[in-house]
């Protein structure tokens, strides 16, 4: 039979399996007495035996038609499942926010936000994906994440963007570097200077060459890696410079001001023109501060851009 001609049938089987009276099934799924009865002659012509005998005034199902009301029962039992699920889903205090990050914001930032957040929705559930971020952001183009928090923001397109923040960056040199003891440096002086980089796709090193573009020049890059920590080590072992946020101290590097002044700017990230569950709607207002709840606020863009 035409899966599609069978699928609304299903109801009548299962009923038809507690019941075993055409009138009474008609009366549980809402449908005409006759047109009960022109399914199940259809359904027994189309398999080529009956699915109903009469046994008095009601009728029995078959051997057939009991298989058949057995499998009915078990696909209605999977669809009742999961139309709960999609409604626990959908639903803004029991439904699930999938999160993509750059790895660094989740020793601090992002596990406050589900904090905060979950004071007032104890039983939102999230699922958190730590990445670069252009795998972040190829995530959340497919649909695979609902958010993504990553820097710099994306061009506006398919994407709608909040700006959060900056972080300024700096310049960081070994100790015993010759621009070790200046206060500002321009990015101009560093055209011969060996460069410690993060690799593709993450966002501070788009910063990095682009900014060495607007002065003149490509970066001669030494060392690429994944973490800023690991950046500073080799910045302290003499190994290169490398443009990065401010650090927490460490030893055998030196932050150095650089000029013209560069940031990095924070966003919050989601696809535009797609309706999203009541939950991640919530957790993104909190995140952007609507919820009165200490979230990130939005920068001085004014909120989406």
């Amino acid at each position: 039979m035409d899966e599609m001609g069978l699928a609304p049938r299903l109801a009548v089987l299962r009923a038809l399996a507690q019941e075993e009276h055409v009138t009474r099934v008609a009366e549980v799924v809402g449908l005409p007495q006759p047109t009960v009865s022109r399914w199940l002659a259809a359904i027994g012509d189309e398999l080529g035996a009956p699915i109903v005998e009469k046994v008095g005034r009601g009728v029995r199902l078959t051997r057939a038609g009991r298989l058949l009301a057995e499998a009915a029962e078990r696909s209605m039992a999977v669809m009742e499942a999961g139309w709960r699920a999609a409604a626990e889903e959908v639903d803004p205090e029991r439904g699930q926010v999938v999160l993509g990050f750059l790895h660094m914001l989740g020793r601090s930032l992002v596990p406050g936000l589900v904090r905060g957040f979950r004071d007032a929705h104890p039983l939102v559930r999230f699922r958190l994906v730590q990445n670069s971020r252009q795998v972040v952001l190829d995530l959340l183009s497919r649909g695979e994440i609902d958010l993504a928090l990553v820097a710099p923001p994306p061009a506006v397109g398919e994407f709608e963007v909040a700006l959060l923040h900056e972080q300024e960056l700096v310049l960081v040199v070994p100790t015993g570097h010759r621009l070790a003891g200046r206060g500002e440096v321009g990015l101009a002086e560093l055209v011969d200077e060996d460069f410690v980089v993060l690799e593709h796709g993450y966002g501070l090193r788009q910063i990095t060459d682009d900014l060495c573009a607007e002065a003149g020049f490509a970066p001669r890059v030494m060392f690429e890696g994944q973490e800023i920590e690991t950046l500073r080590g080799l910045v302290a072992a003499g190994l290169g410079v490398a443009l990065l946020t401010h650090g927490e101290g460490g030893v055998g590097v030196v932050e150095l001001s650089i000029t013209p002044r560069a940031a990095r700017t924070f966003a919050l990230v989601w696809r535009g023109g797609v309706g999203l569950p009541g939950a991640v709607v919530a957790f993104r207002e909190h995140a952007l501060g609507g919820s009165g709840q200490g979230g990130l606020g939005a920068g001085s863009s004014g909120g989406p851009i």
